[in-house]
């Protein structure tokens, strides 16, 4: 990419903020290496959308007790982010306005989703707003934020990954950056905070 090259945020852009709960944070029953990084970083972003007046939105994983992706009941995870409880939080340290819209996912027991997207309103809400471009930050790398991208290309919004404000799980070494890849390969842009215009 060239070094020089700015984005100059628009109406119709939208930021959204990856499921920034304590759970994935340190301390968390599913913690990401590096995950309270990004906390600073996406405050950055969204005080720059805010005083644009350009929307937030926020994900949440909301998980039954017994949800489906829970190794007790089969699946590949510790219990996390169950409704109720101090884990499905947002971080005490990120600072959401007002108007931010938060968007629930995984909320019933047998269904998974690492896409914002899916069985969620995100899309009616951002066409509702008359959003074209997302600009994405949270966690994970290689789970929510790349399925969320995916999802969001194939419906066709333009998507804007935010590179220092991601991390990855990496199960397997390497994921994050193969994600990072993908992403890319299937059309978004990476940027960080230095290629937004000022």
């Amino acid at each position: 990419m060239n070094t020089l090259e700015r984005y100059d945020l628009q109406p119709g852009d939208a930021l959204l903020v990856t499921d920034i709960q304590n759970d994935f944070l340190s301390g968390g029953s599913l913690a990401v290496p590096g995950g309270d990084e990004v906390v600073p970083v996406l405050n950055r972003y969204i005080d720059i959308f805010v005083t644009r007046n350009l929307p937030v939105f926020v994900t949440r994983d909301w998980h039954p007790e017994h949800h489906c992706s829970f190794r007790a009941q089969g699946g590949p995870w510790p219990p996390h982010c169950i409704v109720g409880t101090h884990g499905a939080e947002f971080a005490a340290a990120l600072r959401l306005p007002p108007s931010a819209v938060i968007i629930s996912k995984a909320t019933t027991p047998e269904h998974d989703a690492y896409s914002s997207f899916l069985r969620t309103d995100l899309d009616r809400q951002l066409r509702d707003a008359g959003i074209r471009r997302i600009f994405i930050g949270g966690l994970t790398t290689d789970y929510c934020v790349l399925n969320t991208t995916r999802d969001a290309l194939q419906l066709g919004y333009q998507v804007f990954v935010l590179v220092d404000a991601i991390r990855a799980v990496d199960v397997q070494p390497g994921d994050g950056q193969r994600a990072v890849e993908e992403m890319i390969a299937l059309g978004a842009k990476c940027i960080s905070l230095q290629k937004l215009a000022a």
